[in-house]
């Protein structure tokens, strides 16, 4: 029996999340039945961490195990040519058997994509969130140091969240422009709740346009009251950027 992981990358736009009772519009189904047949044995995948629906990402981190042994390139030849043209595997590799996706993680990181101008882009539709205010980027990633460090998220997470704590870890939250109309939110934790980095850039956004003031954010964590936190932001903004795990891994 083999342990093997992979990256994978895949634009979120027409599925219902990670996981659907859809299965057509589901991405973790998909994937399975592309890497079964290949495996040519019913394969059960696990994953870094399970986007919703409309999320995209760059560099999700899934296992399975297979009886299965084939050369690295005929695994990512293979099942790419069986998945639709907005999944892909991008790199796969043999692992130790102690190894899970999910809970040998140490950190996950999420990117979220603004473009910040009045007009909005054909090209990048559903690939971003267009704001149309000019936001103000500095005062967005000061204010987003409130959050670094162990807090309660309560005010943060969204109703029909399944985790029994709302504590969390934020490692580094970061606010920046780029090339004139972009602007990126990125954030690390050791894990988030439901909705939580879209709850919160939402907070940042109103913090961006000048309608509320750092101290407000501050309140906002303190209240532990989704209520009191800002609009929840489109998800087509949003991508699983990157997962972190123990060195010995070799990932």
């Amino acid at each position: 029996m083999f342990k093997i992981v992979c990256g994978i990358e895949y634009n979120g736009s027409r599925y219902y999340g990670w996981e659907s009772q859809i299965k057509n519009f589901s991405i973790k189904n998909k994937l399975e039945e592309a890497i079964s047949k290949i495996a040519n044995h019913k394969v059960y995948i696990f994953c870094a961490g399970r986007t919703d629906s409309g999320v995209h990402a760059y560099n999700q981190v899934i296992h399975f195990t297979t009886y299965s042994f084939r050369k690295r390139r005929s695994w990512i030849i293979g099942i790419n040519s069986l998945l639709p043209k907005d999944i892909s595997i991008i790199w796969i590799k043999y692992i130790s058997h102690d190894f899970h996706a999910r809970y040998s993680a140490i950190s996950r990181s999420y990117r979220y994509i603004i473009y910040n101008n009045f007009i909005r882009s054909a090209l990048l539709n559903n690939r971003v969130n267009n704001v149309f205010f000019n936001l103000n980027e500095k005062k967005m990633h000061n204010s987003g140091q409130i959050l670094l460090g162990e807090h309660d998220f309560s005010s943060f997470r969204a109703s029909g969240c399944q985790s029994f704590t709302a504590w969390r870890n934020i490692i580094n939250l970061n606010v920046y422009r780029k090339k004139k109309y972009f602007v990126i939110v990125e954030i690390t934790a050791n894990s988030f709740l439901y909705k939580m980095v879209r709850n919160i850039v939402g907070c940042l956004i109103e913090i961006g346009k000048n309608k509320k003031k750092k101290s407000w954010l501050l309140n906002v964590l303190n209240l532990k009251n989704r209520n009191f936190a800002g609009p929840t932001v489109l998800a087509n903004g949003l991508y699983l950027f990157s997962i972190k795990y123990p060195k010995h891994f070799n990932i």
